[in-house]
């Protein structure tokens, strides 16, 4: 076959590819990591916070996963199966906001002798959990995991802010919105935001 050649004009050399709105304004890196001064005040202008950041990448996580499964020619590829892989690929998306993430291992009561991972970011000022629904595992069962989450956490005196992520890819919880709200508080020094996706 010949290819037909382009009949769209082809911009001067002089002049700069033009620089779409929505990625003029968009954030790269949190503040709280290293960044040069005209990054860090790019994002302070745009308003955006550490939290808001992490909040959009769960938000984003379940079209992430779905894109995963769609890959062409049969190959291999991270399906999302379990809590740990939902670790993972979390932690792979965050990447692309925070240079700087430490991970934390600990055996909550309720994991039945299974450590659990924490995502720790902006200088261990906010932790981020992850939780995925299963067969068996009520609401009222989260909200127990997550009192102790934060019993633990009110003891970290860096951390301000506790983020936990539940994916919930089978719609298990009946009313996500209510759930987040009500489990959604300020407890002491430390607020606690629950983000269940998708919804």
């Amino acid at each position: 076959m010949h290819s037909i050649p382009s009949t769209s004009p082809q911009p001067r050399a002089q002049e700069a590819a033009p620089v779409l709105p929505h990625l003029q304004s968009l954030p790269l890196m949190p503040s709280g990591s290293s960044l040069p001064q005209e990054a860090a005040s790019q994002l302070a202008q745009n308003g955006s916070t550490p939290v808001e950041l992490v909040k959009t990448l769960c938000y984003r996580f379940h079209s992430v996963a779905r894109q995963l499964r769609l890959r062409g020619e049969h190959r291999a590829t991270l399906s999302v199966e379990d809590e740990i892989d939902v670790q993972d690929l979390l932690h792979a998306l965050l990447r692309i906001q925070f240079d700087d993430i430490d991970t934390e291992e600990w055996t909550p009561s309720y994991a039945e002798g299974a450590p659990r991972t924490t995502f720790l970011l902006n200088d261990n000022q906010l932790a981020v959990l992850v939780k995925k629904t299963r067969n068996g595992l009520t609401a009222k069962d989260l909200t127990e995991q997550l009192r102790i989450d934060t019993e633990r956490y009110l003891t970290k005196s860096r951390c301000t802010s506790l983020v936990c992520f539940i994916y919930d890819p089978d719609g298990r919880i009946g009313n996500p919105r209510a759930f987040e709200t009500t489990l959604t508080t300020v407890n002491g020094s430390l607020t606690i935001g629950v983000l269940i996706a998708p919804k």
